[in-house]
């Protein structure tokens, strides 16, 4: 590993229209495209069919996963290369969502295993931006029985027993799976998720899509026994304090997310022999490893820091979400 001389990476996004996508990321990105309602970029992705492209540096054109086979545990750490092998074990997106995103509900890691030979999808939303009265819908405010939510979704009744949130940027949400969720509206957010695609769609609002004129697809009896019916006291989670610019926002088995501001130098000294990603939300960065290699990032760019850096010096002024795999 001393020989090895890994930068932090940066990753061509992936971007995807959505019915709901708005018109910011690319702005937000400095992307210029023809591209429409783009409703997600994946930042950081090692989802099969969907993995990200490195875009600098000497592996530049290798993908996610082809880069942890070359480099292994010093990439991503020996814990995540023991358990996940060459599959990155979480997922980064920016998403804009400028119509209601489908309510949905994702199975734990032991329900995605069944099912689909996947992991499960826990995720944590950070707000970026709001328009006015934007609402985020997370658990549920009622008690209800499987049969009660069969029948709801029959009715279109069900969005009466869900938790509504206005949201404002700087809140978040943590999404531990079975919760049953959908982004409304008029928020731009980061997401940090499990490496998964399974998302069980229990109610669309009666659309249509355009290119088949029929409504899309709902897993109603899917969702059945993957949703959490507990009534939680709240669903918005409140960060830990901020510590000479570093708070936390999540922490759970699966991933730690934090937001950094810097304003002027600081550096971190990673304590987990993990990778770990940063989203810049807002100005520009130099990110400087203990390798003296260099990249720039700028707000709605995402990089990966190799488990292998020891030091990493952020100078510039701007604010960063930082995520890791907690487990060492």
């Amino acid at each position: 590993m001393e020989n090895m001389n890994i930068p932090p990476l940066k990753f061509r996004p992936i971007l995807k229209s959505a019915i709901w996508g708005g018109e910011k990321i690319a702005p937000l990105k400095g992307i210029v495209t023809d591209q429409k309602q783009i409703g997600e970029s994946w930042e950081i992705s090692g989802v099969k069919g969907n993995e990200s492209v490195v875009d600098n540096g000497p592996d530049a054109g290798l993908t996610l996963p082809q880069m942890i086979e070359k480099y292994g545990a010093a990439l991503v750490g020996e814990y995540n290369f023991e358990k996940f092998g060459t599959t990155f074990p979480l997922l980064i997106k920016i998403i804009d969502a400028a119509g209601d995103l489908s309510l949905q509900v994702h199975p734990d890691d032991e329900l995605a295993q069944k099912r689909h030979n996947s992991l499960g999808k826990t995720e944590m939303w950070y707000i970026v931006d709001t328009e006015p009265d934007a609402v985020i819908c997370a658990g549920l405010e009622k008690n209800i029985t499987p049969d009660e939510y069969v029948a709801k979704v029959a009715d279109n009744s069900l969005m009466d027993v869900v938790a509504h949130h206005k949201s404002k940027p700087g809140d978040v949400f943590f999404l531990p799976a079975g919760r049953i969720h959908s982004i409304g509206a008029g928020n731009l957010l980061v997401e940090v998720q499990e490496t998964s695609d399974v998302t069980y769609r229990i109610y669309d609002f009666g659309r249509v899509d355009a290119k088949t004129g029929k409504p899309r697809e709902l897993h109603v009896d899917l969702a059945k026994d993957a949703i959490d019916y507990t009534v939680y006291p709240s669903y918005v989670t409140k960060p830990g304090a901020s510590l000479d610019g570093v708070q936390e926002l999540v922490s759970c088995s699966h991933f730690s997310v934090y937001r950094i501001v810097v304003e002027g130098e600081k550096k971190l000294h990673p304590v987990i022999k993990s990778f770990s990603t940063m989203t810049c939300i807002e100005g520009e960065l130099e990110v400087t490893d203990d390798r003296g290699n260099q990249i720039t990032l700028r707000a709605g760019e995402s990089c990966l820091v190799p488990a292998m850096a020891t030091l990493i010096e952020l100078k510039g002024n701007g604010v960063l979400i930082n995520s890791f795999n907690e487990a060492v």
